[in-house]
């Protein structure tokens, strides 16, 4: 599915009442609605940074991977770079 941008309605970022994280909806002109938490958004917008600001970097790959030794106050599951 490739979603342009005159495919979407409305985009709401928010800090829920309630909870600590962003949170962003995306409402496509369908009624079809996607709900994106902070931590896959600000990969996505990794991922983005580099592929548009690096110099020579035209791909680069998240993948999810479960951290057992993971740093306090930092979630288990972290999409990490692979590089081909």
């Amino acid at each position: 599915m490739i979603i342009h941008n005159e495919d979407i309605k409305e985009l709401v970022a928010e800090i829920p009442e309630g909870h600590r994280h962003l949170r962003t909806t995306v409402v496509l002109q369908d009624g079809a609605e996607f709900v994106f938490q902070e931590a896959a958004i600000g990969n996505l917008v990794r991922a983005y940074i580099t592929v548009k600001t690096h110099p020579t970097i035209k791909k680069v790959i998240l993948k999810g991977k479960k951290i057992a030794d993971s740093k306090e106050d930092f979630a288990e599951w972290q999409m990490v770079e692979e590089w081909e």
